[in-house]
């Protein structure tokens, strides 16, 4: 199976901080990069933030200086701190992997379910 498991959601105040953490199955190889994806309500799902296999990093500019990323020591899991948090920034974030499985030729993107971030003014 290939499976994402997210988590690390939840309620925060204006200004706090959360750390999602994704943990995908090792049925995932020859990952590419890992990211995480955020709906906001009322809007399409926009790239958060992601990271490279060589480590290199991307982010919304909109979370510049705020949001870091990371790759965990355990195979196939990715961090995303985020802090001083804005309400705009309520959503649900998922987790990408882009990689290779035996259950898709080629790479492929898989998704997990996504982890509800809710930021009260």
């Amino acid at each position: 199976q290939v499976q994402l498991v997210e988590s690390g959601g939840g309620l925060v105040q204006a200004g706090g901080s959360l750390r999602l953490s994704c943990a995908a199955s090792r049925t995932i190889f020859s990952i590419n990069a890992m990211g995480w994806y955020r709906r906001a309500p009322g809007k399409q799902r926009e790239l958060v933030a992601v990271i490279a296999s060589d480590g290199g990093t991307n982010y919304a500019d909109s979370v510049k200086g705020r949001f870091s990323i990371s790759r965990g020591n355990a195979e196939n899991t990715v961090f995303l701190q985020m802090n001083s948090l804005k309400p705009e920034e309520t959503g649900v974030y998922y987790c990408n992997v882009q990689g290779v499985s035996a259950y898709r030729p080629g790479v492929a993107n898989y998704w997990g379910q996504g982890t509800q971030v809710s930021v009260s003014s």
